[in-house]
């Protein structure tokens, strides 16, 4: 029998971490998840290594695929490595296995492809960064246009800063929404950006042009074509 005292039940976080990560799909949601009572983060790869993000430096995950404890949540961020991912089957067999058993399966940013690529959004509504939207109905996906989208355990964020959403939302669902909030207090997160061209939808125009010709529009299409051949 528990009682007051005892100590919280483990509750295991797997983060999938590639070459190519952007940092921040998986730090932001780390740094409110850890304060979960229970909370034992996992960041797992084929082999541990230092894997290189997309900020100039390096991660030390903790575990190998073979060894990483099955997930309570599992959590794919994205990135430019996304497409590498996508394509490595030892990584999509890693992110289906795991997801049998979660009670959450979840994604950041172009995360979602990955979802995707394993099998899990048929069906599903999802999100994922702006740029990529329109890749998720090659899986079976309904996009939902949303910071985070939730469908059944299936929890999707939509660009890298909408990873802290997600998190203080699986945070209340499991703990409660005072836990959520303090949390939240703790951490500041009280977004007042100087700039108000955080999403498409109030950008100019003219900047959303210019990502989509020297960067996004590329990268969509180069994973379009590898989506189309697995």
């Amino acid at each position: 029998m528990t009682d007051a005292f005892s100590a919280p039940k483990p509750f295991h976080i797997v983060f999938l971490i590639f070459d190519g990560i952007t940092q921040l799909d998986f730090t932001g949601p780390a740094q409110v998840l850890a304060r979960l009572p229970g909370a034992v983060i996992h960041t797992a790869v084929k082999k541990v290594k230092p894997i290189q993000t997309d900020s100039g430096f390096a991660i030390l995950p903790s575990t190998n695929f073979a060894d990483c404890p099955q997930a309570d949540l599992l959590c794919v961020p994205g990135g430019f490595g996304t497409r590498e991912v996508i394509q490595d089957q030892a990584t999509i067999n890693f992110v289906r296995d795991q997801a049998k058993g979660a009670q959450y399966v979840t994604s950041v940013c172009t995360g979602s492809l990955t979802l995707g690529a394993a099998g899990l959004l048929n069906g599903k509504r999802a999100t994922s960064h702006w740029a990529y939207t329109d890749l998720l109905e090659k899986f079976g996906a309904r996009h939902e246009k949303a910071r985070v989208v939730k469908d059944g355990n299936v929890i999707t964020a939509g660009g890298v800063t909408s990873g802290v959403d997600f998190a203080l939302t699986v945070l209340a669902e499991v703990a409660g929404q005072q836990l959520a909030e303090a949390v939240q207090l703790s951490l500041e997160y009280d977004p007042n950006p100087p700039f108000n061209s955080g999403h498409p939808d109030i950008a100019d125009p003219k900047l959303i042009t210019a990502l989509h010709e020297r960067v996004y529009g590329k990268q969509a299409s180069d994973l379009a074509d590898i989506i189309d051949k697995l």
